[in-house]
């Protein structure tokens, strides 16, 4: 099993008396991180949302039949939560009327646990996102050197465990298909109650054609024959349920600044490549850039979420196509980075920006020097 950076935060939580909420994609470990953390602790009861007999006595629980189900145990693990029935009602009256029992709880629907669960256990909760594997996770796992070997095939193949794991089979591509229609679909079509699922499946394949590049909501509308809310609404539902997340543009200073377009990037890069059933090697392909600034990001962001970082991230760029790829505002701070895939090509920074924003500290990323920035 690969160590997960949140477990030794998971278990200082596990003391305290508030809920634990571990949300994020569907098959990124967060049963078996939660249940590793409780494998010492004897007096704990596993409940499965995707169980419908629990689903039902959950659903219509009240203190008496709270007591029951929990009889002597201190710990109870709910996971996928989110298929509960009004389960933020049980989990407060849990929180309320069993003040010694900790309360730890999964799911894999941001829109439906934020709904359910956030109102009711507010000021009760920690919450946490458990992201694919972490390159600090793997690096941890497999060492320096084989980690290094593997840059190229996990920018094709993402950084899902069973992924990983099924590579070394040589079944990843299975694995990424089964991925995608298992929990992709089905369960972004469960969240949004949409009856038509090729819109769905044209609109990922758009944006994963588009990764890294301005995303026009009126084109996607156009080719997609839909209007531009219901695009907005897909895209509101995708990122709730872990698909994607999206970059909006930093305006401060100038007048011909991009202010209200959007690049929209994928969580992992063996989705997006499986969306489109591209699994070339790196050295064939047109979008290696593309993909080497989608896995750059995405590992920033999950290191931002695991050490606690609290960051603004944005892009940059002018109508004139004046571009930066990525930028973070921390405490007053303006960081700018470039990222580029050959250690050869040098980054240069528009001369509009530096002018616009002297005190912005750049930096580019490439291959050579990535590590730091991951970590």
């Amino acid at each position: 099993m690969i160590k997960r950076q949140l477990y030794n935060t998971l278990k200082e939580r596990l003391n305290g008396d508030k809920a634990i909420i571990l949300i994020g994609p569907r098959q990124t470990g967060k049963t078996t991180l939660i249940k590793a953390l409780l494998k010492e602790e004897k007096e704990h009861l596993f409940l499965n949302g995707d169980d419908p007999v629990v689903r039902d006595e959950l659903a219509a629980a009240n203190t008496e039949k709270l007591k029951q189900i929990i009889g002597n145990h201190s710990i109870i693990f709910i996971d996928e939560a989110q298929r509960v029935k009004n389960i933020g009602l049980t989990l407060k009256m849990i929180t309320d009327q069993f003040s010694s029992v900790r309360l730890l709880v999964s799911g894999s629907s941001a829109l439906e646990i934020n709904q359910e669960i956030t109102e009711p256990l507010t000021g009760r909760k920690w919450e946490y996102q458990l992201y694919p594997v972490s390159w600090s996770e793997l690096l941890t796992h497999l060492g320096y050197i084989v980690t290094q070997q593997q840059l190229e095939i996990r920018l094709v193949y993402g950084m899902y465990p069973e992924v990983i794991t099924a590579h070394a089979r040589g079944e990843g591509k299975e694995v990424l298909q089964q991925l995608t229609s298992s929990y992709l679909y089905q369960d972004v079509l469960s969240v949004a109650g949409i009856r038509k699922p090729e819109i769905i499946e044209k609109l990922l394949q758009a944006l994963a054609y588009q990764v890294g590049s301005e995303v026009s909501y009126n084109e996607l509308a156009n080719t997609l024959g839909i209007d531009k809310n219901t695009v907005s609404h897909y895209l509101n539902i995708l990122e709730k349920t872990f698909v994607i997340f999206r970059l909006q543009p930093y305006s401060r200073n100038l007048r011909n600044e991009i202010s209200s377009t959007r690049k929209i990037y994928f969580y992992d890069n063996g989705i997006r490549n499986s969306l489109i059933s591209n699994y070339a090697p790196l050295e064939f392909r047109q979008d290696k850039g593309a993909l080497w600034e989608n896995f750059i990001i995405a590992e920033r962001i999950k290191q931002n979420h695991y050490q606690k970082r609290f960051t603004n991230t944005y892009f940059w760029r002018t109508r004139q196509q004046q571009e930066v790829d990525y930028l973070e505002e921390k405490d007053g701070d303006l960081y700018a980075f470039e990222f580029k895939l050959s250690n050869q090509k040098k980054a240069k920074f528009p001369l509009t920006f530096t002018r616009a924003y002297p005190d912005a500290k750049q930096q580019s990323i490439t291959p050579e020097n990535f590590l730091e920035f991951v970590m």
